[in-house]
């Protein structure tokens, strides 16, 4: 059936006007793009409904992130394949070209991991590495946890897209580091409530910062970026040292 190869783009939106305009003119080329409105007090809904999009309503009520509203935004799509786009992410005319591409493919996977290219301090990381984001999916059946740095539960195999360098996820976001630590505080306590049950103690708050640094740094190509790229790897060696202290926290407090 022709409608088994549409593909709906879907946007969690809470405030979102500095880059929206922008996003939506980039997936305009969909069958259907869906905004999950998590009642924005800004000019988001009017450039959503200038563009044609659905539009839908989340409760925003005390929610520091978008994922618990994802899988309400997800199933309020129409399409058997979802895209599920940041509203401050630009889609490629190349990878929109792949994704109808790989949906024709006999036995395709039932979820793509897509390629994301990130900035930091006002610089693209570029080619020598990617963020795999698991956002390309099959809507029947598929979840999404209700915790921040989480990927959806989809039913079936799914993999990395591999494809040319063009064919990415670019990522606009240029946290200053005052609003990444902020936000560092906000994502470290949400995870925390996913991870209590965890049994960490004095080697994970030891080892798990070290590797990520050394992750970040060597095997990820950040030092590539100089000065720019050892203060993104400590940042993240910092965020998993935060985390774990608050676990432990959590369990002494507990």
């Amino acid at each position: 059936m022709k409608e088994d190869y549409h593909i709906s783009v879907v946007i969690n939106t809470y405030n979102a006007e500095k880059h929206l305009e922008q996003v939506l003119q980039s997936v305009k080329d969909f069958d259907e793009i869906v905004v999950c409105d998590m009642e924005s007090t800004d000019h988001t809904r009017e450039i959503a409904s200038r563009f044609g999009c659905k539009i839908v309503t989340f409760p925003k009520a005390n929610h520091k992130s978008a994922e618990p509203a994802r899988t309400f935004a997800i199933q309020s799509a129409t399409s058997k394949w979802v895209f599920v786009v940041d509203a401050d992410e630009l889609v490629t005319p190349e990878l929109r070209e792949v994704l109808y591409q790989v949906i024709h493919q006999p036995n395709c996977p039932a979820g793509y991991y897509i390629p994301r290219k990130n900035m930091f301090m006002s610089m693209f990381i570029r080619d020598f590495h990617y963020d795999y984001q698991l956002r390309f999916f099959i809507r029947e059946g598929t979840t999404w946890p209700p915790y921040v740095h989480t990927f959806p539960d989809v039913k079936g195999i799914t993999k990395r897209l591999k494809t040319n360098k063009k064919a990415v996820l670019i990522h606009l976001m240029d946290e200053t580091m005052h609003q990444y630590i902020s936000k560092m505080n906000e994502y470290t306590d949400n995870e925390t409530e996913k991870k209590r049950q965890k049994n960490y103690g004095l080697g994970a708050l030891l080892w798990r910062p070290l590797w990520r640094f050394f992750k970040n740094y060597l095997l990820d190509g950040s030092f590539r970026m100089g000065t720019r790229g050892l203060i993104r790897s400590m940042m993240a060696g910092y965020y998993q040292f935060v985390l774990v202290a608050k676990i432990i926290e959590k369990r002494y407090r507990d």
